[in-house]
């Protein structure tokens, strides 16, 4: 397992809900004798922001202006791909699986890799798959998604990249197996949601890079349950503010 993968996601775990509402709530009880007005100010923050984050309207909000970043690709353009290579990135993957024999893919991956064999029939051009094991696990991401698109989707990958352990390192060890052979235009799929952060990485690398944007969520109607915590509703306001924190994060350490 890689130290610095486990250290990064503790960290975001502090910054995401549930755990940043709790810890507020949290540290308000601890100080409730000693401090009882800012006692109550955090447990109150705590509770409205764990409640807030858990509600589509809010998450919706949150991955709008991520989503709106690339639009989606037209149809009529899948066949003519003005590009050397797709490059497909990992979403993590469904470990120690009982029905499978070894690990596989996980669904956020699957909704990439059903997009990826799209373009790929449609357009001829070869595939790079990137994703490392980070958490340990019998194989590498990578892997896992060259055996799915095999299997389910009868493509064949050309490359497939299994050291990175996070976006910048798929875009880094992506750029040493492809810079070489010639390849520097690329469309790169992924979540809408993380292209942003995405193309700026690979076009740091070196690579021209044309967004290949799948799985939008903030695009559908607005329903009466987007104003209810709901647990699905949490996850994808995690989803947003990890991107945001990563863009934040990546912009610094230029």
């Amino acid at each position: 397992m890689s130290l610095s993968w486990l250290l990064g996601n503790l960290l975001s775990s502090l910054l995401l809900p549930p755990l940043n509402g709790l810890v507020l709530a949290v540290a308000g009880l601890f100080l409730w004798r000693l401090r009882p007005r800012l006692a109550r100010f955090l447990v109150l923050a705590g509770v409205f922001l764990i409640t807030a984050l858990s509600l589509g309207v809010v998450a919706r909000a949150l991955l709008a202006p991520l989503e709106s970043r690339y639009p989606p690709l037209p149809a009529a353009a899948h066949a003519r791909l003005p590009v050397d290579a797709i490059v497909v990135l990992g979403a993590g993957r469904y470990r120690s699986p009982p029905e499978f024999a070894e690990d596989d893919v996980a669904n956020a991956t699957l909704d990439r890799l059903r997009y990826a064999a799209l373009l790929a029939r449609a357009s001829g051009k070869p595939l790079l798959v990137t994703g490392g094991a980070p958490d340990g696990g019998g194989r590498s991401e990578g892997e896992a998604m060259r055996g799915a698109l095999a299997r389910d989707f009868g493509v064949r990958v050309r490359w497939v990249e299994s050291a990175s352990d996070n976006t910048a390192e798929n875009a880094r060890r992506s750029a040493e197996l492809l810079l070489p052979a010639g390849v520097k235009r690329i469309a790169l799929v992924t979540h809408a949601w993380h292209l942003p952060r995405s193309v700026a990485v690979f076009e740091a690398a070196g690579f021209t890079v044309l967004a290949a944007p799948t799985a939008y969520v903030s695009a559908r109607p607005a329903t009466p349950l987007d104003f209810v915590p709901r647990v699905a509703a949490m996850q994808q306001a995690a989803t947003a503010l990890h991107e945001w924190f990563g863009i934040a994060w990546y912009a610094l350490r230029r």
